[in-house]
This record gives structure tokens, sequence and C-alpha cells, in this order.
């Protein structure tokens, strides 16, 4: 392993109104290698490396890069001197190509400064593109694109920059199995190439894959930093948690057989087609595909964000055309939408106030019951935050991830949907979200479950259905089938 230090951190403190995020964090970095941060949602893991890249300012402490104090004004000053970061809350501009995305801040021009070369922008984002193996064309616009698709283009852009340090935070949260086995090669390709990768994730088998060496914080405090070769899951979790996880869910009760949510023939053209089952009380029924299969688009139709254009719905049995969340929540369906920042949170607005976003009749002429409310979900989902009263966006992506489902959980759903509701999650969290969907489940809640992660769908589904190519390939009993099955009938045909 190299032994030159690309970075230093000393005695980095950071707060926020109401809250120690960092206190005397001090770590090195060695050149030419990949260095995993780990550590539990609000441990300090993103702080540290925004302020790495200028998107925040620290209270006190010093950065060295390759031997110089590290004194930068914003991000893209980061990345004229080397440093650049996929960040895990999506940043794109929406009304852009992926190309224009991918060079933004540097457009190649021609003939008067200015004017922008656009078969040279094509012709960059698609060198780039190919290098992670993905089919995107660089014409199409951020908008029409999904969470997978849009942070597959975030790490293209951080690749067109040939930085010494490139920054991944959660860079894998959204993206298919052969675009993360494509990320990694060119990760190792570009540790070869002397290049440094600080990598953010909670998936601890990317963590032993790749990583060379492990910083843990907990709490905004480093813990410690080691080889990865001399660490295991559960000494890693360990000095994550610094507790003793609770333990697994105990087996549910069997599922009650009354029809909650019965989809027939539900068809959106060029999205899904002719799909069809049954979601029965008290049942988890998993939803496994590829990227781009239509699994988010499916349960959209289902929650009224974007309507199928034929098929039909029942409730408990009852008929209903559901054009918008509005009646979706009416009809006892709460969704956990991949994106929270998009459709999930209002990051200006407090805690308090998007817990309740959703349950607005029952709670806003009451502002003490509001209150209780709100600092009862707190405590229940053990949401990090300074007061009720602390804004949402001041919160970790993890915590956030946490209100988006308290908030789903207070309009006391019949049918709840939840695609993707432990992205970004870390492993502790993560286990507290597995027992409360077992314990909503137990209690009569039908929970249609979206997942990437196989591993989650056979844990947690009473059955599943896998989607290929906007239509269903394929159910299956869960304790009857394996993850190579089931990827089977996910891969295209």
């Amino acid at each position: 392993m190299p032994g030159r230090h690309i970075l230093h951190v000393r005695n980095l403190c950071k707060s926020f109104p109401g809250a120690q995020v960092l206190t005397n964090v001090s770590l090195d970095v060695q050149a030419g290698t990949i260095h995993a941060m780990m550590g539990e949602n609000g441990a300090g893991k993103s702080t540290l490396m925004k302020i790495l890249v200028g998107l925040q300012t620290a209270d006190a402490g010093e950065i060295l890069f390759n031997g110089q104090p590290w004194r930068i004004k914003n991000p893209h000053d980061a990345l004229k001197r080397g440093v650049a970061m996929i960040h895990q809350e999506l940043l794109p501009f929406r009304n852009l190509s992926v190309a224009e995305n991918i060079a933004m801040g540097r457009e190649p021009t021609r003939w008067f400064p200015g004017w922008i070369d656009r078969p040279a922008l094509a012709l960059e984002a698609t060198r780039v593109l190919a290098r992670l193996c993905s089919p995107l064309a660089p014409g199409r616009k951020m908008m029409d694109l999904s969470v997978a698709e849009m942070q597959t283009v975030e790490i293209a852009k951080a690749l067109a920059y040939d930085a010494s340090l490139i920054i991944m935070d959660e860079p894998t949260s959204a993206i298919s199995q052969r675009e993360v086995d494509a990320l990694f090669n060119l990760i190792r390709d570009l540790k070869q190439r002397g290049v440094t990768v600080i990598y953010i994730s909670h998936k601890m088998d990317e963590i032993f894959r790749i990583a060379d060496a492990i910083t843990v914080l907990r709490d905004g405090y480093h813990i410690t930093t080691r080889p990865a070769h001399e660490l295991d899951d559960r000494q890693l979790i360990s000095l994550m948690v610094g507790r003793e996880l609770a333990p697994p869910a105990p087996a549910r009760s069997s599922c009650q057989r009354e029809p909650a949510l019965e989809v027939n023939r539900l068809t959106l053209p060029g999205k899904f087609h002719d799909i069809s089952f049954t979601l029965h009380r008290g049942e988890i029924l998993g939803l496994a595909g590829l990227m781009g299969a239509g699994r988010t688009e499916l349960v959209s139709a289902i929650y009224g964000l974007a309507p199928a254009a034929s098929g039909d719905i029942r409730i408990r049995g009852r008929h209903l055309t559901i054009t918008s969340p509005a009646a979706a929540l009416a009809a006892g369906i709460a969704l956990v939408s991949e994106d929270r920042k998009l459709f999930g949170l209002v990051p200006q607005m407090s805690v308090q106030h998007n817990l309740t976003l959703s349950s607005l009749r029952q709670h806003w002429i009451n502002r003490q019951r509001e209150a209780a409310l709100a600092d009862s979900q707190i405590q229940t989902f053990a949401i990090k935050v300074a007061g009720r009263h602390q804004r949402v966006m001041h919160l970790s992506g993890g915590n956030q991830q946490k209100v988006v489902l308290a908030k789903a959980l207070l309009s006391n759903p019949d049918i709840l949907i939840l695609d993707e509701p432990t992205r970004g999650i870390d492993i502790g969290a993560k286990t507290e979200i597995y027992a409360l969907i077992n314990r909503l489940a137990n209690a009569g809640t039908a929970v249609l479950l979206v997942s990437s992660e196989l591993p989650e769908l056979l844990l947690l589904s009473d059955r599943l259905l896998v989607m290929r190519q906007g239509q269903l390939s394929a159910r299956f009993n869960t304790r009857q089938t394996s993850p190579q099955e089931i990827l089977k009938f996910a891969m295209p045909a």
C-alpha cells in the first residue's frame, strides 16, 4: 500500500443549530487507495465530506491536501484542484440533458466564446458513460430519468474530471448490479492509475470487496482507522453502532387472507403492461426487478402519481379510480417514494411539519397534539434531531428517510407501499426498520415492498413478484426460491 498521504484532517469540528456533528475528528488517507468511511446515519460522514469539497465550512480544525492547506470556496473550486464528489442526495440540473450535466462548468466551445460545441459535448458524454457500461443517451433530459439513471450521470460527471481524489457517497444506492460491477472495475482501474477514492456505503459486502482501509465515525467522533483485512462484519458493526443490535424479528403469524389491494391488467404504455396481482391484509409482497423494469412506475400508478392508462384497481373489494396521491391517502394507501428529496420531504420545513404533512386534517388545528405526535414519531423511529423544529434539510440522509417513513405511518394506512425504504440507511437503522415492517404486517397492514436488494426481499417478503421490461415475469414463494432464480427472471429476455 502506498505510503504517501494525500489527505490529512486534524481536529475538525462542525456544529449546526442545536447539534454537534463533528468533534475533533482527525484522520489520514493514503494516496492511491480505496478508503471506506463507515458509521450510522448522523455519524458525520457526509458532513465531513461536504467540508472537504467546500459545500460546508468547518468551525475549527485543519485540512491538508497533498501537504498544502486546503482552503476552497466552493465545489467547483475543489473540482478544479482535483477533488470530485458523488453525492448521496442527487443534485442534477433537471431541465438540462445528460451530456450538459456531465460537462457542467467545462463545456467545450467552438467558433466564438460561449458557443457550445454540441457534437463534442455528446461525444465526451458517450465516452464517459461507456466506461460505466451505461446505455443512457447523452441527449435525454434529466427530468425524464429514474433515480438510478440520475445517479449514473452523477458518477459519470465525477469521472469526467481527471481528479486525484474522488469521494463517493452511497454511489450504488440506486443502480443495477451490472452498473455496480462496472463501477467497481472502474474504481480498481482508478486505483491502478494512482487516484484515491473515499467510499461511503452502508453495504458491508461492498466495503470488504473493494476497500483497503476503513475509518469508522460514531456520533461525530473518529473511532478508528484500520486496514480492511483486519476487520470482519461483526467487528465493523460493533465499532459503528457501539451497542448490541436488536435481535431479528420473530417469525410473523400467518397472513390474513382478505384481499386489501387487487390490481387487474394495469397498463401504462411504455412503462408497464398487463400487470395483475393481489395483496392481502397482513402480507408483505415483494417486487423485484432490474433498473428500468417498471417497478417504480407501477407503484406510482397505484398511488396516483402517474395513473395507468387502463386496468382496474380494487381496495378492499371496491373499485376505485385513483388519479392523485390525495385520493390514494383517502383510500388508505401510503407511499414511501424512492426519491425522498423530490417526493417525500419539504427540506426547508421543520421535522414536525414534515411529519404531519400527510395528516393535516387531523392535526393542523391542534398545535399541541401535532407537537406531541411529532415527538412521539421522533422517539419511535430514533430520529437523530436537535428538536422537532429543526429543518429537515439539516438532517443526515438516513434520518431524512426515517422522517419519510414516520410521516407515511401517521396517516394509519391499510396499505403501505415501500419503494427502496432502506436506501441510504445504516445497518442499525435497517434492523429497526425490518422489525417495524414485520410489526405492521402482523397488525394487519398490507405491505408492497420494492427493493433492489434481493437479501432484503427474501428476508421480509411472504411472496415475490418479478418484473422484467414492464411485465410480470415470475411469481415466487420466497421460502422456495433463491437469488439466482430471481435474477434469471429479472434479466432481459
